[in-house]
């Protein structure tokens, strides 16, 4: 049974009108199937959802990111990679269904796989929290991302998770020295790290596996500090202005490649990814093997200085950037001749006031 959004009831008409058109059981039994109006109802659809889908607001966009329908991470990573072998536990505490975890394979490639898990139905999604992982979800990834480094093997996540799990079991765990860690690790690793944001980056849950040399988001995915629903009851004390918040947060993927947040981009097929699976995994693969031959010939250090440069860029419009001198070792800031000029007029304003004044008298007194 398909799911459909508040603003796909035209589509849900649709299609339902093209299932029974399918059936050769009518009122009257058994009859011929009309397969031209199937055709021009199916084109109907796809006009539909390419005019929908091409004006989807904030807020859409984040329902379309939390479709139920939409691929989890267990799909792109039954699809993409092969010889997965799951590895469990942190070593303290026990292991965290809602993350998935574990070396495989892409193009004979070894990669570390890392996948944010929510669940496709009822009792998986309580199982998996939601999506919303603990401490020792966290401390997994550590314990595999520092085994990964050490063997060189690069590092793949899928990010899908509306936050960090808040509650009190989680809290006593030590929840945000976990996600903290977990930030530092993915930071501090000399292999590249690739996160693909495939559904809902939700706040310091996503951003504690997204600290990679590329982020990528999928077309209709999101990426933010906190929900819209969260957003508007704080600024506004009214959940209903979800709308507003998600339009101010500039968090669809559009908007957060201009701001140079992400890196990436992934066109997602014709009304979603739910729509054609296997398609959207095979745009990510193309992506992930394009994105890990563009680091094939980084040493360690570059790795390392790319990331780095990465984070500390964003806001700015150069950023961090190894130094040409020899001499000089790590990352130095880079200012442009106009932020360079800016800075020396501001400093110095009052002399050139001062020149300023003496050439206009100057003039002054020639003239008369």
């Amino acid at each position: 049974m398909k799911n459909y959004l508040d603003f796909e009831k035209e589509i849900k008409a649709l299609e339902e009108e093209v299932d029974s058109l399918k059936s050769p059981f009518g009122s009257e039994g058994i009859s011929e199937v009309d397969t031209d109006k199937i055709k021009i109802t199916q084109q109907e659809i796809n006009q539909k959802l390419k005019e929908i889908y091409a004006n989807l607001n904030s807020w859409q966009k984040t329902q379309v990111a939390r479709h139920e329908d939409r691929p989890k991470a267990s799909y792109y990573i039954k699809k993409i990679f092969s010889q997965f072998t799951l590895l469990s536990g942190d070593r303290y505490f026990g292991d965290d269904k809602s993350v998935t975890a574990g070396f495989g394979l892409i193009e004979n490639k070894s990669v570390l796989i890392i996948g944010q898990e929510k669940g496709e139905d009822l009792n998986s999604r309580i199982e998996r929290n939601f999506g919303m992982m603990s401490p020792e979800g966290y401390r997994k990834c550590i314990r595999l991302m520092k085994l990964a480094d050490r063997f060189k093997i690069p590092v793949i996540s899928f990010i899908d998770t509306p936050g960090a799990y808040p509650g009190i079991g989680a809290e006593q765990r030590g929840q945000a020295s976990a996600i903290a860690n977990s930030i530092e690790c993915c930071m501090s690793l000399t292999v590249p790290n690739i996160s693909i944001i495939i559904g809902e980056g939700g706040s310091g849950g996503a951003i504690a596996l997204a600290s990679s040399n590329k982020v990528i988001m999928l077309e209709n995915s999101i990426y933010s500090v906190i929900s819209p629903e969260g957003c508007a009851s704080i600024l506004w004390r009214d959940p209903k202005k979800s709308l507003q918040a998600a339009e101010a947060m500039k968090l669809t993927a559009k908007d957060l490649l201009q701001l140079g947040i992400i890196d990436e981009v992934i066109s997602e097929p014709l009304g979603g990814a739910h729509r054609d699976p296997e398609a959207i995994a095979d745009e990510i693969k193309y992506s992930i093997l394009k994105n890990l031959k563009s680091f094939e010939n980084f040493s360690r250090e570059e790795v390392y200085d790319h990331r780095k440069s990465k984070f500390l860029q964003i806001g700015r419009e150069r950023g961090f950037n190894q130094s040409s001198n020899l001499d000089d070792k790590g990352l130095s800031y880079k200012e442009t001749n106009y932020h360079r000029i800016r800075s020396h007029l501001d400093k110095n304003k009052l002399v050139y006031i001062g020149i300023g004044l003496v050439i206009i008298v100057g003039l002054v007194s020639l003239i008369y």
